[in-house]
């Protein structure tokens, strides 16, 4: 399936959270076999093209693609998780929402210093959390300079965000408004 095709399977829902708000759904996308192996696929072409020496992903849809583009690629996987979920001694970083404060954390152990890594994500809103992952697995030795998202939500900025951090931000299909 194209990413056009793709696009088609992603359902939209109005007023959630709140009003106003046309939230992505992407469980419809998951939830199509077909469509679920097209849209790994599709990542996994970008990811080995991006030299991807392993792959990141941000709890939890990041857990989903990400961990299915590793597998697919037959590399590594690298849970970004939230706070107090890892079993070791963590690196994390603290970072700004549009209303409060998150917590990102990984294992060190688990990057190679000098490893390239490229994160994969559902989708890209406003960038914090994506950015605040770059910015910890680089803390961590990786190098990090690709970003691939299934959705970006152009209207947000945070593709752009990204890319004035050094990141070449790539995503299968955009969504305009938020």
């Amino acid at each position: 399936m194209t990413p056009e095709e793709l696009k088609h399977l992603i359902r939209t829902v109005h007023d959630f959270p709140e009003p106003g708000i046309l939230f992505r759904d992407i469980t419809t996308l998951i939830s199509h076999g077909e469509g679920l192996r097209a849209c790994v696929g599709h990542l996994a072409d970008m990811a080995s093209t991006a030299g991807a020496a392993a792959i990141a992903g941000m709890e939890a849809r990041g857990f989903i693609f990400g961990a299915a583009v590793a597998a697919h690629l037959g590399l590594g996987f690298i849970p970004v998780r939230k706070p107090g979920k890892l079993p070791v001694p963590t690196l994390g970083i603290d970072y700004a929402l549009e209303y409060g404060r998150d917590r990102l954390e990984i294992d060190p152990g688990a990057i190679r210093p000098g490893e390239r890594v490229v994160i994969v994500d559902d989708l890209i809103a406003t960038g914090g959390t994506a950015l605040a992952a770059a910015e910890l697995l680089r803390q961590a030795g990786a190098l990090i300079d690709h970003a691939l998202f299934v959705i970006d939500l152009p209207d947000l900025h945070g593709a752009d965000r990204l890319r004035g951090a050094g990141l070449t931000v790539q995503s299968l299909m955009e969504f305009p408004g938020h």
